[in-house]
């Protein structure tokens, strides 16, 4: 798959979705589109972790003094 960029792969990713929930499409037509989707799936989780990888945050440690930590994930209220 070329290089597209993440909201242009979620945005395909959405329209396919869209497609196959409509079940208009063939069975060849649905399967392609799936095949599609899966990898555009794993495209964006791919960049979604890359992405992850980059976040760190500035926190205040014992001594007051402030320093980089990576992003953890599990403190992160939804």
């Amino acid at each position: 798959m070329a290089e597209i960029k993440f909201e242009e792969a979620l945005k395909k990713l959405e329209k396919i979705v869209e497609d196959l929930e409509k079940g208009n499409l063939s069975l060849d037509e649905a399967l392609k589109k799936y095949q599609e989707g899966l990898e555009l799936s794993h495209l964006c989780s791919q960049r979604l972790e890359s992405a992850k990888k980059k976040i760190d945050v500035l926190v205040k440690n014992k001594k007051g003094e402030f320093e980089l930590k990576p992003l953890d994930e599990s403190k992160i209220e939804e």
